[in-house]
């Protein structure tokens, strides 16, 4: 039965730079990069090496920890560097792309006409497998684990987030077949997860084989761990698996068509950016055609693979992260402010009423990478329970973290979370903690005790 969820606690970050609703298709870009540290806990195998030539579906690499898990190429071409940082890790492997891009062919299927190791088999093989993850730890799903549900979130509440309706309106048989596919992975429900009050594409609301949800609420409505908490709790021992919508099509593709086909579309955002717009292009691509195209303003910014408040940054002439659908690009904040939080705030952001933006909550603000300050020391304040819907103490949890007691984190729900939950917190924290790296501190002291 389809619930109806309504979240008190959290905050819309209204930034510039959103991008208009129309996807421009551009010449395939010349290089594209995998990176494994995309891809937390995994140990990369190479499969490949300098000079070989690919097709879109070939391995690069394998998990040592499960060898069955692999990752292939999003594009053909050749092999032109495997980059590699400390104790000769390997960072980036780069791919010279082929104008054209050629499949490497699968066998096309019916899901419902297979089992659930056929099916599973198929998703490894073609490197598709990735796309899936699970909670707790926020890693590639174990494909000999059983989960619990499966849970999909139609709609991004983070700022400046690609709106899926709109990526999606025109892609409903892809989208169910990949469905069909999740289906047989379970014991339980996949939970469809749309926008309350909201126009939704007939491709989500129409959707066959899934439990469709309706959450309203401000960011981080959008999250899956929000989600997960007030639909489908994780208790120590459970296990749910998940996926992003657009990776959905990347399945239905895969048995309708038997290809990898990696393109996604993406949303080009920020204040920094002249003409934010959508792109569809593989995933791994090479951002500076992206960013030529849609226009960088003048100045010292920072380009973010991701959201400003979860994302990370990369250089003019990185790559998308493999689970990004957006690029972000914001002024630097490296300058002195004069006279700091003292100085009149009228164009100023704050969660408090410092300044005045709580009079125009739906004005759109210009925000740089100014802390505004350093770290301080850690105190409680309410603001992390004011921006934190679950049923959770953040502030107790960090601090188990912090004197690693692992009995408590797990009293305190460590289970539950990962980064991007406890991004808001950060965001308002008068004490500038790094909540996130905590948090991903804490689920890895947790995995390797507890494996």
């Amino acid at each position: 039965m389809s619930e109806y969820i309504k979240i008190k606690q959290g905050l819309n970050l209204q930034l510039m730079g959103e991008a208009t609703k129309n996807v421009v298709m551009i010449p395939i870009p010349e290089t594209f990069a995998i990176k494994p540290d995309d891809f937390i806990s995994l140990s990369p195998k190479l499969l490949v090496k300098e000079g070989e030539t690919l097709l879109s579906g070939s391995p690069l690499f394998y998990d040592k920890n499960n060898e069955k898990v692999q990752i292939s190429s999003p594009v053909s071409g050749e092999v032109i560097e495997i980059r590699r940082g400390n104790k000769r890790a390997i960072t980036e492997i780069r791919i010279l792309a082929d104008r054209t891009i050629k499949y490497l062919q699968f066998e096309k299927s019916n899901p419902n006409l297979l089992n659930k190791d056929a099916i599973i088999e198929k998703l490894l093989l073609s490197g598709i497998w990735p796309f899936i993850r699970q909670r707790p730890y926020g890693i590639i799903a174990n494909p000999t684990d059983v989960p619990k549900s499966i849970f999909i979130s139609a709609f991004d509440t983070n700022p400046l987030a690609p709106d899926y309706d709109f990526i999606l309106a025109n892609q409903k048989i892809n989208f169910q077949t990949g469905l069909d596919a999740l289906n047989k992975l379970t014991s339980g429900k996949i939970h469809l997860n749309i926008k309350a009050n909201a126009t939704i594409s007939t491709t989500f609301i129409q959707a066959q084989n899934v439990q469709i949800n309706k959450i309203a609420g401000p960011h981080p409505a959008g999250n899956i761990g929000t989600q997960i908490h007030h639909i489908d709790p994780i208790n120590k021992g459970d296990i749910v698996w998940y996926i992003n919508p657009q990776d959905v099509i990347i399945i239905g593709k895969l048995f309708n068509d038997g290809i990898f086909d990696a393109h996604r579309t993406i949303a080009v955002t920020g204040s920094q950016i002249k003409n934010p717009k959508y792109y569809s292009i593989p995933i791994g691509t090479a951002i500076k055609n992206l960013i030529n195209d849609a226009g960088l303003k003048n100045g010292e910014n920072r380009i973010i693979s991701g959201s400003v408040l979860s994302g990370y940054q990369i250089p003019d002439n990185g790559y998308l992260g493999f689970y990004d659908s957006q690029i972000t690009v914001i002024p630097e904040g490296n300058h002195f402010e004069f006279m700091g939080w003292l100085a009149p705030g009228f164009n100023k952001f704050s969660i408090s009423r410092t300044f005045f933006s709580w009079l125009t909550p739906d004005k759109k603000h210009l925000l740089t990478t100014n802390t505004h300050g350093e770290e301080r020391p850690f105190v409680m304040t309410g603001q992390y329970e004011k921006v934190f819907p679950m049923d959770i103490y953040p502030v107790q949890l960090l601090k188990s973290i912090l004197i690693e007691d692992i009995d408590m984190m797990e009293k305190l729900g460590i289970y539950e979370v990962v980064e991007e939950d406890f991004a808001l917190c950060e965001l308002v924290c008068t004490s500038k903690i790094k909540s996130q790296e905590i948090i991903r501190q804490g689920l890895a002291m947790m995995r390797k005790e507890f494996g």
